[in-house]
């Protein structure tokens, strides 16, 4: 029994029949401007129903009627929407004729079930007036849409309750009607959920790959400062030192660019591909680990300018992931760098001795997880470890996989 009474407590019930009859306001516009229809106690005032419908799909046409009906759908049938969690309608106006023809069928929905509500909001509390003033005697029964009358009888008072009940049951019941149509109706389409999903999607992924691009920037340039601190303080040599702190400064200044790129597409949320490194300024990270002690020979072939944008930068990424692993890793070593452009591909190698004593690279550290992923994101393949008694990471990426 409680259960069953619940709806009467919630304000959600009244915030729902509120909005139910506020839709009779456009059938007592056409009852006065129509001769005829508007009188609801005979069944010509049914001519209420059908005769705004065209009115109504020529309004449902214009954009700002969708949103305005959703803000209302918002606030009145979901008035805890916005406190619970997402909002079930998101008001917006039409983008597409699917989204007019759906406002048209919402706003016949709303008028039918508001017209009948606001007709039986009237009626059936008159109903039960004309019940308990017939069961005492005072007046025959008059029913509603009918032309007959009853002579009074005392059990008329027994169907008082019925009608007030009957009244809350269809508003409980057109309300929640109302609720779950708005939901399919005033709601994005699958397509534009779809479309929805599939951006948040890819601002997941970008966001993802910057963090990448910060974990090798600066994950580099903190590297090489670490190695060339504790170089230039071990050799005590004042020329040293000034070849240590230029490199330090070089490398700190990159990073302090890659950073405030990153944290500007993080803050405007927008792509911005054009002042990313790539495998032209390769010579930079070249520097920094010879800088670092590291005796680089590298070795390029082909035309790195003919590497398509998306290639270059992830393969920028690589080689500074790799180095900073050697210069982390193994120190002042000998390092093979190749990098060489051919019409089928890209290929990246980038090898170093294995001294004995030296720390080997984790294969399941972030670094060498995130060359991994690059490749694999690229249509290409990362091999990472050792080879032949040197530690070696070796990257293919086809050229064609972006055309």
């Amino acid at each position: 029994m409680i259960t069953v009474l619940r709806p009467l407590t919630r304000g959600v019930t009244y915030a729902r029949w509120l909005h139910l009859v506020t839709a009779v306001v456009l059938a007592t516009v056409f009852a006065f401007v129509t001769p005829g229809i508007g009188n609801m106690d005979n069944w010509a005032g049914a001519w209420l129903l059908v005769a705004p419908l065209p009115l109504l799909a020529a309004l449902a046409m214009v954009p700002g009627m969708r949103l305005s009906e959703g803000m209302q759908a918002q606030l009145l049938l979901f008035p805890a929407g916005r406190v619970a969690g997402d909002p079930p309608v998101a008001p917006a106006p039409s983008a597409s004729w699917e989204d007019r023809w759906r406002t048209a069928l919402w706003l016949v929905l709303r008028y039918e079930l508001g017209t009948v509500t606001a007709f039986m909001s009237v009626h059936l509390p008159t109903l039960t007036v004309n019940l308990l003033r017939s069961a005492a005697g005072r007046r025959p029964l008059h029913i509603p849409l009918t032309q007959t009358s009853h002579e009074p009888h005392w059990w008329y008072a027994l169907l008082a309750p019925a009608a007030l009940a009957l009244l809350m049951a269809f508003v409980i019941g057109a309300g929640a009607v109302l609720a779950r149509a708005a939901h399919a109706l005033l709601g994005p389409s699958a397509a534009a959920r779809l479309a929805a999903l599939e951006q948040r999607t890819e601002r997941l992924l970008e966001h993802n790959r910057l963090a990448r691009e910060l974990h090798d920037s600066v994950g580099h340039a903190l590297t090489v400062a670490v190695v060339q601190a504790g170089a230039a303080r071990a050799a005590a040599s004042p020329e040293f030192t000034e070849q240590a702190l230029a490199a330090i400064e070089e490398t700190g200044r990159h990073a302090l660019e890659d950073l405030e790129r990153v944290l500007k597409l993080l803050r405007e949320d927008t792509p911005c591909l054009a002042d990313r490194p790539s495998l032209a300024d390769a010579e930079r990270l070249l520097s920094a680990a010879r800088g670092s002690g590291a005796r680089i020979t590298a070795e390029v072939t082909g035309a790195l300018d003919t590497v398509p944008g998306p290639v270059s930068r992830e393969g920028y990424r690589i080689v500074q992931e790799a180095l900073t692993n050697v210069v982390r890793h193994a120190g002042p070593a000998d390092v093979s760098v190749r990098i060489a452009v051919t019409t089928d591909g890209l290929e990246l190698d980038i090898s170093n001795p294995l001294a004995e004593g030296a720390g080997l690279i984790s294969g399941s550290g972030s670094g060498l997880r995130g060359i991994r992923e690059r490749a694999t994101l690229l249509g290409g393949r990362a091999e990472t470890g050792e080879h032949e008694g040197t530690w070696r990471v070796r990257v293919l990426l086809p050229l064609n996989a972006l055309g």
